[in-house]
């Protein structure tokens, strides 16, 4: 049973869908990195001003933030919504979105002509789709559910809200941003395009009843290793080979700490690629762990690794560290009414709970970092960032549901008492 127009949730994702709003690394010194995110950060932004919301588009930031006003006399705190424009490093040109109505449960037909199909067997979260309208690509691009579907999700609400305005509710801010899967989007938000916003929500992957308010801690390092080039033949005793030395700094990483080894609280080391000849190497690594702790205890690992080896190698090995991200946990504990807010929704809706670490990073990390705490809730969809990803037109009513239930249970509570319970430990 629909609690919003679902007409408008397929129509409104599909159009948004077909946009290619990839970002790209490489051009990380533009903001946004694709002209495409520009325009539809603008589209948005007249989408908004559209249902009623003050709204303008940030040029320096790439955001379109949208504002609706209060309609109660209460002082009851801002609340915010999150999600990214931008898709993931996969073919995202001629997207072309196919609807499934009425979800049989089986293997979905992408492209016969390439065998290309959408299986249960492969994919066992497809059944939760079954009766419902599920949309896919056809196999060839992504679809763009991660966040088109975030961003729809918020829109329903919106305009669920400003057509009932009988429902009660505090300021409301928007925030649909650039650049999210390359790191540079929540780094970017500016704060004072949310104005004494107490609590916020980025609308990331998942399905109904999905929460995380757990990420990893992340750091990224560079190593550069200085050989000495000498003819072979007159090499003893002169020649130091970088590409040896680097795979001595390899041999002394821990062998088990990986990412293929790893799961749940698990932190790791990756190296992302390693590359040497006798004349230098250069090695690329990023270290992740949810322990606050452990992870503190890796960076000092490397750094260790590094001086040991300058002390035997004569100060050939250079290392620069940088602190990507840190654990949004880390802040949340000491604020559980953002988790709990979101729960108590939950539970209200008959919704079930499933808490489940966050193994990446979102908007959410730098966000949090900026003063407003922001967990992660879902968007509805799957298979994020590929060929198979998929979204139901019901899972994102199901998110506009929750989200109109957070902001009526923030009045409610502001009124009647927060939920400041401490939070409890899944883990």
């Amino acid at each position: 049973m629909s609690f919003y127009d679902l007409d408008f949730i397929e129509k409104t994702f599909i159009h948004y869908a077909k946009e290619n709003t990839r970002s790209y690394e490489e051009n990380h010194d533009q903001v946004p990195t694709s002209p495409s995110q520009v325009k539809m950060g603008k589209e948005l932004t007249k989408h908004l001003q559209d249902i009623g919301l003050d709204a303008y588009y940030n040029e320096k930031t790439g955001f379109a933030i949208g504002h609706l006003k209060k309609n109660v006399s209460d002082e009851v705190t801002p609340i915010g919504f999150f999600s990214h424009i931008d898709t993931a490093d996969f073919n995202a040109e001629n997207i072309r979105p196919q609807v499934h109505r009425n979800y049989d449960g089986k293997r979905v037909v992408l492209d016969e002509k390439e065998g290309i199909y959408l299986d249960p067997k492969d994919f066992p979260a497809l059944a939760s789709c079954k009766g419902e309208t599920l949309i896919t690509s056809d196999g060839h691009t992504l679809l763009g559910t991660d966040d088109k579907a975030g961003i729809v999700g918020i829109l329903s609400m919106l305009k669920y809200l400003t057509e009932h305005p009988e429902i009660e509710h505090g300021d409301i801010y928007i925030g649909f941003g650039p650049d999210e899967e390359i790191g540079y989007g929540g780094r970017r938000f500016d704060a004072n395009d949310f104005p004494n916003v107490e609590l916020a929500y980025t609308l990331e992957n998942g399905r109904p009843g999905d929460f995380e308010y757990e990420t990893f801690n992340a750091t990224e390092a560079q190593i550069h290793i200085r050989g000495t080039v000498v003819h072979p033949g007159e090499a003893y005793g002169l020649m130091v080979n970088a590409a040896t030395l680097m795979n001595d700094f390899l041999d002394r990483l821990p062998k088990d700490e990986v990412p293929e080894k790893s799961k749940g609280y698990d932190g790791f080391i990756l190296v992302l690629n390693a590359t040497g000849s006798v004349d230098h190497a250069d090695i690329s690594l990023i270290i992740r762990d949810f322990d606050w702790n452990k992870f503190t205890a890796k960076e000092q690992l490397i750094k260790d690794i590094v001086a040991e080896l300058n002390k035997k190698y004569s100060d050939r090995f250079s290392l620069k560290m940088r602190r990507q991200y840190e654990n949004i946990y880390n802040v949340i504990k000491d604020q559980p009414y953002v988790v709990n807010l979101a729960l108590d929704a939950y539970k209200k809706l008959g919704i079930k709970q499933n808490i489940q670490t966050f193994r990446g990073g979102t908007d959410g990390n730098f966000i949090t970092q900026k003063g407003i705490p922001t967990p992660n809730l879902f968007n509805g969809g799957g298979n994020y960032h590929g060929r198979y990803e998929y979204a139901t037109v019901e899972q994102i009513d199901k998110l506009a549901e929750v989200l109109t239930e957070i902001v009526k249970e923030h009045l409610y509570q502001t009124r009647n008492g927060r939920d400041e319970a401490p939070l409890k430990k899944y883990w």
